[in-house]
């Protein structure tokens, strides 16, 4: 007979998975609770913050338990929740037993990211057609392409070492500026502000400030206000960059002014 305990703890990861891949935080406590039911865990308390999981079952029996879980806020990878969303429902309709759970979680867990070339250059990519997008011309947003792909580049030397999330914010937006910078500099036809715009999309903290609605939207106000404030502090740390980068420039011989 399958413990409480490995039941529990086996929930709790695949939580714990959910929310270090961006999950939201009201799908992830549904998602638990459903996991423990279709285990037969009848008396139990999930509760679910956006960086910490806490779980308890068969409170006051002889068996009972409990689990917490630390979870650091993380990027979003819809590859890894899309996996981890299909084990919770072939657990829900008790097609997977819980040795099996374990095997299929730990496959979920070690999907392979995609190539780097491919993500640097479809980060330029994207940054060349938010940059068309916002009214910029083919080659604002050709330079926007080389640049995003750049700003890639940077981004994954910072998560590879491990910078904090600011460090990496601030120094990836002015990088993206003084990239915006250079083809003004050498007297090219094209609109800096346009060119900055595209680069600095990858950085915009838009899903975050989004799931922050959700949460208030859901009554979660907690988690709302996490995501909120991680969106704002996020969204100064890019404004910090670039208008650091944009000083330097009208003050040093040579440059102009950007207004």
């Amino acid at each position: 007979m399958v413990k409480t305990k490995e039941i529990l703890t086996l929930t709790v990861e695949i939580g714990d998975a959910m929310l270090r891949n961006g999950a939201e935080i009201y799908r992830i406590e549904d998602s638990l609770a459903r996991i423990l039911k279709a285990y037969d865990i009848k008396n139990f308390d999930v509760y679910v913050l956006s960086n910490g999981i806490f779980a308890s079952a068969n409170e006051g029996l002889d068996d009972a338990c409990s689990v917490i879980r630390h979870t650091p806020l993380g990027d979003v990878n819809l590859g890894k929740i899309s996996a981890l969303n299909q084990l919770t429902r072939d657990i829900c309709c008790k097609n997977c037993d819980v040795e099996t759970a374990w095997k299929r979680l730990d496959e979920c867990l070690n999907i392979p990211s995609p190539k780097k070339s491919y993500l640097i250059f479809f980060c330029g990519l994207g940054c060349a057609c938010f940059g068309y997008l916002y009214g910029g011309s083919l080659i604002d947003s050709f330079m926007a392409f080389l640049a995003g792909m750049v700003l890639k580049w940077f981004l994954m030397v910072c998560e590879k070492r491990k910078y904090s999330r600011f460090t990496k914010n601030v120094f990836s937006s002015m990088i993206a500026t003084f990239l915006s910078l250079i083809p003004l500099y050498v007297n090219l036809p094209v609109s800096q502000d346009k060119i900055v715009i595209g680069i600095i999309m990858p950085l915009v903290p838009g899903m975050t400030f989004t799931t922050s609605i959700r949460d208030f939207y859901n009554g979660d106000y907690l988690c709302g206000a996490i995501h909120l404030i991680d969106a704002l502090l996020t969204a100064l740390c890019i404004a910090a960059g670039v208008g650091i980068v944009i000083s330097i420039y009208q003050q040093t011989p040579g440059g102009m002014s950007l207004l």
